[in-house]
């Protein structure tokens, strides 16, 4: 099942154009990856960083910017799985507006590095049962 998180634009986020800078969203979907680790995984993602030495950083990223974002938007992003590899994973988000209309679509290949030597490696048992149980756009 799908994991759905939400937080505010901001004023630092918008541009001249006054709708959220394009950097800015890939920055909140960062956020919003991080802090679905813990829901997920029940792994807060600094503790798998720092303590576990475990890392996913993107390899690949599709998007669709199909509604602009506007200062004061609330966001409500739905994060799922689409693939588990072995060594890598596909993230599927999915944000909405305050009124329900789909602005953001993206499609976000991780693989699993040793953060120590940013190599890839298999990924730890525990960490791909969090993942498989999220493989369904469906909220809770």
């Amino acid at each position: 099942m799908a994991v759905r998180l939400s937080r505010r634009v901001d004023f630092p986020m918008i541009d001249s154009a006054q709708i959220a800078y394009f950097p800015r969203i890939y920055d909140l979907a960062h956020r919003f990856f991080e802090e679905c680790w813990e829901p997920i995984c029940g792994i807060p993602y600094p503790t798998m960083l720092l303590e576990r030495k475990i890392g996913f950083p993107i390899v690949h990223i599709e998007t669709d910017f199909i509604t602009p974002l506007r200062y004061g938007d609330t966001v409500h992003a739905t994060i799922w799985l689409t693939k588990v590899g072995s060594k890598s994973c596909t993230w599927a988000y999915k944000f909405h507006n305050q009124n329900e209309e789909v602005v953001w679509e993206s499609s976000h290949v991780t693989v699993c590095v040793d953060m120590d030597t940013i190599s890839p490696m298999a990924i730890p048992e525990d960490i791909r049962a969090g993942l498989l149980k999220h493989t369904t756009e469906e909220s809770a």
